[in-house]
């Protein structure tokens, strides 16, 4: 059905019609619980072929080479799922098309399984923001689809899902005692979020009691959300694709997911991929590696920055000046630092003059402020080279203490067995490769502080 290399080369599938009725109003009551429900024992294999011949006769149509292939995760019995082409893929062309009766949506769930206002007002006492209901609704969606067994038609994709996961809702309290404040931060978020949808979950009038006090169920189902569901940007809705959520992520992603009027989705080719070489999409900004490791439970080495761990929740001047810790980057490998890492630390370091009593610093610090909102580069230069020694200093203060915290946090992994704290490889390497990024940043600061030191500006 490839008949030329771009999107529109791929056809509604035959049965295309009948994919819509993969999608069956669920009956609003509780099922006997099936002996053939997906086993999701963390050991449990993952039955992906099954799934792939489930696809194909649904309507999914991949390119020439498209092929799913197994790693194994941490050395461990793990194994992720990823794509890779056997063929080139010019830039351009169609890879995937999947019909749109086969995502799961997080409007599809809401629509069938209606409002659960329980829920609802339960998620609003616990604070839990709006954006993120439609996870919720799609986590719910999981669950029933699980609880109905082989007469779910998403059984052989619930099948093929992992079982085993190294994200922040996965891991223990030791694992957070072993991260760096933001990745720690980020993960308890994630376990924050899940001990609340599932006490949400417990108001769900249809479910029956044995699969709601299910906790590993619960679990797995926020996980499966969470991890393989993404915003559409077309229209905002959170959206499971199968088999194009089998795509990694890369920094520098091979394809793009995209949506026609009718819902279809289609992987399309952002750039010439020779035979042999990876697809993968973008899960999220790749200078933000904390958030993909707490959310997804991987660590992007290829990753070109990361956090510099200043500013975790700015002041309400700082927000107004556009500045939040997504902005606050340290680079791998050229060990340099973002202008808003300056600024920062400039109008701070103004802000520490102000509150002790230097009235005169506080018309620089409003200087500072004006500046940035108006776009005044040449004032705002003007001040940081008045204040570059201090602002260097401190920067270097920073480094040095956070690469002391880290050698701290990585110690406390040493004589722990993995078999307890079977995550702690991967937090030990993610603390690695923040150490590696901070040492870069060290080897171009020192210098430039000694320099200053000196009386040489910036």
């Amino acid at each position: 059905l490839l008949a030329s290399g771009t999107a529109s080369a791929f056809h509604v599938h035959p049965s295309g019609e009948g994919v819509v009725g993969v999608r069956p109003p669920f009956p609003h009551r509780a099922p006997a619980r099936l002996a053939a429900t997906v086993n999701i024992n963390e050991d449990s294999p993952r039955n992906v072929a099954a799934m792939e011949e489930w696809a194909a006769s649904y309507g999914v149509q991949r390119s020439e080479g498209f092929e799913l292939t197994n790693v194994v995760v941490d050395d461990g019995p793990h194994t992720d799922t990823s794509v890779v082409t056997a063929q080139d893929v010019p830039s351009g062309s169609s890879v995937l098309y999947v019909p749109a009766g086969m995502i799961l949506t997080s409007s599809g769930a809401y629509s069938e399984l209606g409002r659960l206002e329980e829920s609802e007002e339960f998620l609003t006492a616990v604070d839990v923001p709006n954006e993120e209901w439609p996870h919720f609704y799609l986590y719910v969606k999981v669950v029933t689809e699980w609880e109905r067994g082989e007469d779910s038609p998403w059984f052989p994709y619930l099948d093929a899902m992992p079982r085993w996961y190294s994200n922040g809702a996965s891991m223990t309290p030791f694992c957070y005692e072993c991260l760096p404040p933001l990745a720690a931060f980020l993960a308890m978020e994630e376990r924050k979020r899940f001990i609340h949808f599932d006490e949400a979950l417990q108001r769900v009038p249809f479910l029956s009691e044995g699969t709601k006090k299910d906790r590993d169920l619960s679990k797995w189902a926020f996980q499966v959300a969470y991890t393989r569901g993404f915003v559409s940007p077309r229209d905002g809705d959170v959206k499971i694709v199968p088999v194009a959520d089998m795509f990694n992520h890369g920094t520098y992603p091979e394809v793009e997911l995209t949506y026609d009027d009718e819902g279809n989705c289609y992987g399309i080719a952002t750039t010439d991929v020779p035979a042999g070489s990876p697809l993968r999409t973008s899960y999220g900004d790749p200078t933000n590696p904390s958030h993909l490791f707490a959310r997804y439970g991987f660590l992007d080495d290829t990753s070109p920055a990361t956090f510099c761990k200043i500013m975790m929740k700015p002041s309400s001047q700082l927000r107004d000046m556009g500045y939040d810790y997504s902005r606050m980057l340290f680079y791998k490998d050229s060990g340099e630092v973002s202008q808003e890492v300056w600024d920062v630390l400039l109008y701070s370091l103004l802000g520490e003059k102000v509150n002790g009593g230097d009235g005169g610093v506080m018309r620089e610090q409003k200087a500072l402020y004006d500046a940035q909102m108006t776009g005044d580069e040449a004032t705002k230069q003007a001040i940081h080279q008045k204040y570059f020694a201090e602002t260097a200093a401190a920067l270097k203060k920073h480094v040095d203490a956070f690469l002391e915290q880290l050698d701290e946090l990585s110690a406390k992994g040493d004589g722990i067995s993995t078999d307890d704290h079977p995550r702690l490889p991967l937090i030990l390497r993610h603390n690695e490769f923040v150490r590696e990024t901070f040492l870069a940043v060290k080897e171009r600061l020192d210098p430039m502080v000694a320099q200053a030191g000196g009386g040489v500006a910036a």
